[in-house]
């Protein structure tokens, strides 16, 4: 337990901390608890209600059961003590170390009364240590008393905020014997995940920096990262586990460890499938789930039972505690094995004291108090052998006076008798995204850096967060002690502090970081490649968030025997303009070249109130490196939000080396009366990469439009030189060219031939497949019927489409993985020639056509889906897929400048103040001249050419909203009653009266025509509200779409390309503009030869070719020349035009996630819609689509049981104990089973035969599209209205055995999905269990094709072992009618009229055995006896006649004998 310190005075400043309020700053007491949850009867009221504690016995504990109290050891050396701050710096300073009470100079403790059992020879420890038996003899004796504190020392000034004690050549050491129960096991295997976590986090970080500087092979990192992690998690198992049968150890140690092993096993064995699939592309994926790793890593090490106390180090002045750090134990603690070796045991750790409780809290808590270089080793006595190990080498123990002849005692301080002289050089050139300490956004930087106990301060450079000092600070005459050698491996630590320079009051401070030197040895050449030093980018911190980063290089120069002579000299001239201020010397600093920065100022956008009043006169500020442009200002925000000078540029000197780019600012200011600015909000663009504009290479051959083409695996080459004139690409839509013209190779430029194959259209593909077919055509290859058609068949079969593709892209990722890993080893072979390479590719497309199950025409699919004309559907946002929108005008979002730290807590969306519209263009001046010596090139908009204009527009604005899928759940139901609301502008659309009952998935289909004018109105939102009957109705979700980005962007989302041009049917073409329209106005906005149309069925644009079909067909059939096919054609491969291509938005449905800012980052259900835009100055476009949702077909299906053959016997003969079943079937649509119909009983089948001759009637409404059953109707009797259910169309029928006195007993059963269940067999003999569970081959037949079917099916039960087996066959017919069908021809339920069955014609045993006697005893009798019955009438008749026979012979004899 830890809490404030005790100073036994009146008052406790820091009494809070004793209630939990902050971290302790001092040991109170170690607690030694069990704790038992039992779970109490809720329902008795005594329990609930008592607030008292029930206080009991406890049994005691024997002393024994917390371990075998050891003695430890801990000693420290103070090598260093600077920045101490500089209210502390007039009184004499001393440091005191404890560890628990011991070394605590109030009430420290001594050694522990109980008598120490002795220590067998045996003991783990003691065998390597057997010739330390003179330390315990000396420890026997008592004589090493504990020194816990340094002498106190007067500290010297540093600079006018920091002091530095000067310890110089005499370092003060402490040592603490203490003495606690040994659980050092926990420590250990808490230290073992400790150092498994480090590692992986070292890693991490390696592989997030080479994907951020975009290094080569992150993959194979992440690799090594991941063994890395198997390997230790598998290490500490075998370690973890050795001492498990420790006596001392708790039921929580064995539960913990159990489940640590358990988790770091699983971990081990994830961490090595994970290896397998870390791939290129997958690598941002992997690395995601490797920090869950790390996080569940650092909760497993959080060892719950502190064994040993950690250590406080207090600085103490003039014997008032000023300031502490507190050191886990754990992290001291040594070890044999290395795993388990505390993180700083035995080693130099920097330590930066702080103030103790509230005094700590906030700002108060970022200035350092002192800086320690403090070196400590904790452990037993009996291991204390190499405790100095881990410090500079060059010292000479000093003990105290009592221990002199004693080898075994701890220096009270070392004298250091080896020192080095050293020269550090500071290079300063940058900072950047500094903390905004200014109202004004800005801030005064200047750096401070403390290099031992020396430190100097760069200059302040005013109003700017990314200051360029470059500026070389260079700290002479410095000293430090130890080896050279091990000072140039392990040098110590620079800390660098910024601050905000202000006219009044002191400096703010902004942030700190820390840096390690480069080091160079007097006899190391000043050469590559260590010298002279990169510029590395250090992260600078403030508080524990980020703050910026500084961009800096160290260099730490050993001074040799000659003197600075040796040094490398210093040039570089001072900067006189600057004062006495020394540059960045050239081999260090980055390689300036000069860059124009081009700026497009488009428009602000939803800008928040300043100070409660609203924005009305903003201006835009654009800063880089010290050098901005300021916008034109906009002189009514609330009329026109856009500026109206829109390109504005101004030069900057940028190094060469794009990573060390400077970040851009942009600030948007408000100007109010009396000249006065106010800051709105700001955005800096950390990286100019995607800004930089490099011209094309004009030499090259333009190699990416083929070699585009040939990724898109749509490129054929033709060979013959003779085939078109050189300089055209063809793109055929006819589907002539073989694939075998790929053998030919031919040279790959700009002046090649490629031809483009396409999908042919509609008519004539279908006119070949007829020509082709002939008589043989098959009926699921049919054309359906135009007029069945709708907008939502397009739909569906997009769908299939786009799952199809996905499982397709699933399928060939791993492929491609595998070729990736070949490319990789071949590209390190050495690079492929040009032509080579094109050859491979093409080998590798000929592979890819010939097999015809790979590439997207493969046949198998096409031949059971009928060809419709589909649309595009996006399971993301269309942003996501066009780079959203920005191919020209990007969107920054501004933030609020942050001026107060309160602000830390707030979330980046809380802090968005508005938005900034415009672009950037960064290139090198100046640039080549036949880019501004292009036709119609405007200098006014210098590198943005081409863009429109951005005075206000009036724009229809049409938002279909198909359906929304996964809603999360509004009422207290588990569903929700969603409805559409639409807000655009000044207009609020809401489609209350429509709302959908009770449905998380809803179809909505319905279109909203809103008029807006851009910019004013540009962002669209769409929200799902639940509708409530009482009350207000809630917001499910909302989506918010920028139409401003979509209408002016290249990709064309005003209305996207359909797959085909059709002038009537369910694809008719809707955009106001026809195809040779589009692409005549395309070609003149991009200054592109072009359209050239002729002869029938070709256009060129540019210098590629497209072909196509020349004729449409009319409503009435009439065939019709036309150009739109080509031009369509055309424009859906617009990308392919050379230099200014670019993909155009196809006819498509985007999926956009639903939000509520209530639940911030929470999807709340995913909406399908697609928006279309129409100029109000250009023709107004058709009538809306028309995407209602389909209403359902009622049906009525007809189900006549004939016959069941071979149904399990259940019951037992009262009479014979023979075996029989009293059969009845049972049918029922799924979601009907309330409506369920039963057969008649045929009773007492002896062979599992029934006849029944009945019929079923089964009434439903049916969506073909979805293939779903409707239902609606009331959850409740006290629903308002009735819920609306999909159900899959599926019958059930069932047999069953009747009984009079108990429950029916269940037979078999079988599920028959409506649109694909097995044929039924001829016959009973043919009908077999496999057909139901689909281990044979049977034809699936749709009733809903068919109309009719009747056949025998099996009906199946599960046994006792869960398996299916076979429980009778039924014979049935089914038959689907239309409901006017079933009107005009009715049928009577069961044997009923009209068209009644006829009896079945069943055996007399068929009856129940009570109410017949007779018949039945005659039945039971004569039926089963009759054989036996016969034979015993012979065998009595035979026997009758032998007996008369015996009876008369005597007689006879008699009267034989005598002759009477």
């Amino acid at each position: 337990m830890y809490g404030s310190t005790r100073n036994y005075t009146l008052l406790d400043e820091h009494q809070d901390l004793n209630e939990g309020l902050g971290e302790g700053v001092s040991f109170r007491a170690r607690l030694m608890l069990g704790l038992a949850v039992e779970i109490l009867d809720t329902s008795n009221p005594e329990l609930t209600s008592s607030t008292e504690v029930q206080v009991e016995q406890a049994t005691p504990v024997s002393e024994s059961c917390t371990g075998k109290t050891e003695e430890f050891f801990l000693f420290g050396a103070f090598l260093e003590a600077s920045m101490i701050d500089r209210k502390n710096g007039d009184k004499p300073i001393t440091f005191e170390v404890t560890i628990g009470n011991y070394g605590n100079e109030v009430d420290g403790l001594s050694r522990p009364q109980r008598p120490q059992p002795r220590k067998e020879p045996g003991d783990e420890e003691e065998v390597d240590l057997i010739q330390n038996s003179s330390d315990d003899e000396a420890d026997e004796g008592g004589d090493l008393a504990s020194v816990s504190s340094t002498p106190p020392m007067r500290p010297q000034v540093t600079d006018r905020n920091y002091f530095h004690l000067p310890y110089l050549d005499r370092k003060p050491c402490i040592y603490i014997r203490s003495w606690w129960p040994d659980q050092r096991r926990r420590l250990y295997n808490a230290n073992i995940m400790d150092h498994i976590a480090d590692k992986l986090e070292e890693g991490l970080n390696d592989v997030q920096e080479m994907i951020k500087t975009e290094k080569s092979y992150p993959e194979r990192r992440l690799r090594g990262v991941l063994e890395e992690l198997s390997c230790g998690c598998y290490r500490f198992l075998s370690l973890a586990d050795k001492d498990q049968g420790h006596a001392s150890r708790t039921k929580l140690d064995r539960e913990r460890l159990k489940s640590c092993m358990r988790e770091l096993e699983s971990m081990g064995q994830q961490a090595k499938t994970l290896r397998a699939q870390v791939k290129k592309h997958t690598v941002r994926d992997k690395l995601r789930l490797c920090q869950n790793f790390l996080q569940k890593l650092r909760f497993l090490a959080d060892e719950p039972q502190h064994s040993i106390p950690d250590v406080f180090i207090w600085m103490l002045s003039n014997n008032k505690r000023v300031a502490y750090a507190r050191v886990p134990s754990k992290d001291l603690l040594f070890s044999m094995v290395e795993e388990e070796l505390g993180k700083d045991c035995a080693k130099v750790k920097t330590l930066f004291l702080k103030l103790p409780g509230k005094r700590g809290f906030g700002s108060a808590g970022w200035t350092v108090q002192a800086k320690l270089e403090l070196y400590l080793w904790l452990g037993l006595s009996k291991q204390r052998r190499d405790f100095l190990s881990g410090l500079p080498c060059g010292f000479e123990e000093v003990k105290a006076t009592q221990g002199l002849g004693l080898l075994s005692f701890p220096p009270i301080s070392l004298v250091y008798t080896k020192k080095q002289a050293f020269q550090l050089r500071v290079h300063m050139y940058q900072a950047r995204s500094l903390f905004a300490a200014d109202s004004s956004g800005l801030s005064d930087p200047f750096a401070r850096v403390f290099f031992i106990n020396q430190s100097q301060c760069t200059e302040v450079l005013n109003e700017t967060l990314c200051p360029t000092w470059d500026q070389m600070l260079v700290f002479d005459n410095l000293e430090l002690y130890g080896e050279a050698q091990e000072l140039r491996d392990d040098p110590p630590i620079i800390v660098i502090e910024i601050y905000d320079q202000d006219t009044m009051g002191k400096a703010d401070f902004m942030g700190r970081t820390f840096a390690k030197p480069l080091v160079k040895m007097a006899d190391e050449g000043y050469c590559p490649p260590r010298f002279p030093p990169q510029l590395e980018y250090y992260q600078i911190y403030r508080g524990n968030a980020t703050a910026g980063d500084l961009l800096a290089a160290f260099e730490l120069l050993q001074i040799g025997p000659a003197g600075k002579a040796d040094l490398p000299p210093i040039n570089g001239p001072m900067d006189m303009d600057r004062g006495p201020i020394m540059p960045v010397p050239v081999g260090i600093r980055p390689v300036l070249s000069k860059y124009r920065i081009e700026v497009l100022f488009w428009g602000l956008r939803d800008l928040k109130r300043v100070n409660l009043a609203q924005v009305d006169r903003p201006r835009v500020d654009i800063e880089c490196a010290g050098k901005g442009v300021q916008s034109s200002l906009i002189h009514n925000y609330k009329k026109n939000p856009n500026f109206n000078t829109l390109v504005k540029w101004f030069e900057v000197d940028l190094p060469e080396n794009e990573l060390l780019h400077p970040p851009l600012n942009i600030r948007v200011v408000d100007c109010r009366a009396f000249g006065r600015y106010t800051l709105v909000g700001s955005h800096a663009v950390s990286s100019l990469r995607r800004f930089i504009y490099r011209p094309p290479d004009r030499s090259a051959p333009s190699w990416n439009t083929t070699a585009r083409l040939l990724r898109d695996g749509r490129v054929l080459c033709n060979g013959g030189p003779s085939s078109h004139p050189t300089g055209e690409v063809v793109v055929n839509m006819e589907p002539e060219v073989p694939v075998k013209k790929l053998e030919t190779m031919v040279k790959l430029d700009a002046t090649s031939d490629a031809v483009i194959k396409v999908d042919v259209a509609d008519e004539e593909k279908e006119k070949k497949k007829k020509k082709k077919k002939g008589s043989s055509e098959e009926p699921e290859e049919e054309e359906p019927d135009e007029s069945m058609l709708d907008w939502w068949s397009k739909y569906f079969a997009s769908i299939d489409t786009m799952k199809e593709q996905l499982r397709q892209q699933e399928a060939s990722g791993i492929d491609l993985e595998e070729k990736e890993e070949v490319d990789n080893t071949e590209g390190l072979k050495g690079p492929m020639k040009g032509k080579e390479k094109a050859k491979a590719v093409k080998e590798e497309k000929k592979k890819r056509t010939q097999n015809p199950g790979a590439g997207q025409g493969s046949e198998a699919p096409e031949k059971k889906k009928p060809k419709i004309d589909e649309l595009k559907v996006y399971p993301k946002e269309l942003e996501s897929e066009f780079d959203n929108f920005e191919d020209w005008l990007h969107t920054f979002n501004l933030l609020r400048g942050k001026t107060g730290d309160d602000e830390d807590g707030s979330t980046e969306e809380e802090r968005i103040v508005g938005r900034f519209k415009g672009s950037l263009c960064v290139y090198k001046v100046p640039l080549p001249e036949d880019v501004s010596r292009e036709a119609g090139y405007d200098p006014t908009y210098g590198m943005f050419q081409g863009i429109p204009s951005n005075d206000p527009i009036n724009v229809l604005v049409r938002v279909y909203v198909v359906r929304a899928t996964d809603l999360h759940p509004a009422d207290i139901n588990g569903k929700a009653d969603p409805y559409i609301a639409i807000r655009l502008g000044k207009t609020d659309i809401r489609d209350k009266e429509n709302y959908i009952s009770k449905q998380l998935n809803p179809v909505f289909g319905k279109s909203f025509d809103i008029e807006a004018s851009f910019p004013m109105e540009s962002m669209l939102t769409v929200a799902v509200y639940d509708w409530d009957l009482v009350g207000t109705d809630d917001l499910i979700g909302e989506t918010k779409i920028d139409l401003e980005n979509r209408f002016y962007s290249k990709h064309r989302a005003t209305c996207g390309i359909a797959q085909t041009y059709s002038i009537h049917g369910y694809n008719i073409w809707r955009d106001p503009m026809k195809p040779s329209q589009i692409l005549t106005r395309l070609c003149k906005e991009s200054k592109v030869d072009g359209p050239h149309f002729g002869p029938p069925g070709r256009v060129k644009v540019s210098n590629r070719v497209f072909t196509g079909p020349s004729e449409i067909e009319d409503e009435n059939g009439q065939r019709k020349p036309t150009e739109e096919h080509v031009a369509l054609c055309a424009l859906r491969h617009w990308e392919d035009i050379p230099r200014v291509g670019c993909r155009l938005v196809p006819e498509h449905v985007e999926t956009r996630p639903l939000l509520n800012p209530d639940k911030p980052g929470i999807e709340q259900g995913r909406l399908e819609l697609w928006v279309d835009m129409f100029p109000m100055d250009m023709p107004a476009p058709g009538t809306p689509l028309d995407i209602s949702p389909r209403k359902p077909k009622k049906y009525e299906l007809r189900v006549i049981v004939w016959n069941t053959d071979e149904v399990v016997l259940e019951d037992d003969d009262f009479f014979t104990g023979e075996k029989s079943s009293d059969i009845f079937v049972r049918g029922w649509l799924k979601g009907q089973q309330e409506d369920k119909q039963d057969t008649d009983v045929h009773y007492h089948s002896l062979t599992g035969e029934g006849n029944f001759n009945w019929r079923y009637l089964f009434p439903f409404d049916y969506l073909a599209a979805e293939e779903k059953i409707v239902i609606s109707k009331k959850e409740s009797m006290f629903s308002w209205d009735e819920t609306e259910y999909k159900i899959p169309a599926r019958l059930t029928l069932q047999i069953w055995d009747a009984d009079h006195f108990s429950a029916d007993d269940f037979l078999g059963a079988i599920e028959l999905d409506l649109n694909r269940f097995p044929r039924g067999a001829k016959t009973a003999k043919q009908c077999t269990m496999e057909m139901a569970t689909g281990e044979v081959d049977v034809p699936l037949v749709s009733i809903f094709k068919q109309k009719r079917v009747k056949g025998w099916w099996p009906l199946l039960a599960r046994n006792e072992n869960d398996e299916f087996e076979l429980t009778g066959k039924v014979e049935a017919e089914l038959h689907l009618l239309t409901a006017e069908e079933a009107e005009k021809n009715p049928v009577g339920l069961a044997r009923n009229e009209p068209d009644p069955l006829e009896k079945p014609n069943r055996p007399d045993t068929a009856f129940v055995w009570f109410l017949n006697p007779l018949k039945s005893i005659k039945y039971l009798i004569c039926t089963r006896y009759k054989w036996l019955i016969i034979k015993i009438v012979l065998a009595l008749l035979g026997l009758l006649m032998l007996a008369l026979f015996l009876y008369s012979l005597p007689g006879y004899m008699v009267k034989k004998l005598l002759g009477a």
